[in-house]
């Protein structure tokens, strides 16, 4: 499978089309941005483990009953992945206080909840992605009542089965943000799975191995990206 024409250039992947007019290439970079791209840097060798940690939490998800937009991985940095409508919705879950909720609500950072929470953020970058509910998902015909049910009963399942993955790799899932598409009347999930997108704490030391050390300037960047990786055990 080759690429033909660059169809997107996002702020961490490049998105081919490819002979086949349902399947795309990702191509993941190593380019790091935060604060709606006011903050840009490099972490070397992100788009490799983002890649391989998608795929893999991807084909894991898929074994629960969630279905993916993932064909085939072809390289560290590239896949080959279904063509999807993306709803544009970022679909946030949160399991502990951290970040954005922590400082709107006031709390400490690392308060476990007592249930997880699942907020909307739309997709928008010119915008800065504000925060919106279903109401107004369905009022701008962002997604259907139905597909809102669907995304937000996969998210949930997302979320039950990477809080025991992590668990068992010795990290706390703080919080995470996915996205989903259409894909011949059918809502997957899209995007990605990563450091990027996810808060992920040493339970033990609460040591942040995401993206925060990026936007936080805490450095030793890429040694979370590789800690989280190694922690896998993908070969």
């Amino acid at each position: 499978m080759e690429k033909l024409n660059l169809l997107y250039e996002g702020k961490a992947k490049k998105v081919f089309t490819t002979e086949d007019a349902d399947v795309l290439i990702v191509d993941y970079k190593d380019d790091a941005t935060a604060f709606n791209g006011l903050k840009k840097g490099t972490i070397v060798g992100k788009g490799a483990i983002n890649n391989r940690m998608t795929n893999h939490v991807f084909k894991l998800l898929e074994a629960e009953g969630v279905p993916t937009h993932l064909i085939e991985e072809l390289s560290d940095r590239e896949t080959a992945v279904k063509k999807v409508e993306i709803v544009p919705l970022e679909v946030i879950i949160r399991n502990f206080s951290a970040g954005s909720f922590a400082k709107k609500m006031g709390m400490e950072e690392g308060i476990k909840f007592l249930c997880p929470t699942l907020e909307f953020s739309y997709k928008n970058d010119d915008l800065g992605d504000p925060f919106i509910n279903k109401y107004y998902a369905l009022a701008l015909g962002l997604a259907t009542e139905e597909e809102i049910e669907t995304i937000t009963k996969y998210a949930f399942k997302v979320n039950e089965v990477l809080q025991k993955y992590f668990d068992s790799l010795n990290l706390d899932l703080i919080d995470f943000k996915i996205e989903f598409g259409r894909y011949k009347g059918q809502i997957i999930l899209a995007d990605e799975i990563s450091p990027d997108t996810c808060r992920l704490w040493d339970k033990d030391t609460h040591e942040k191995l995401d993206k925060d050390r990026f936007r936080r300037d805490l450095g030793n960047v890429e040694d979370a990206y590789k800690e989280v990786f190694k922690r896998l055990g993908i070969h």
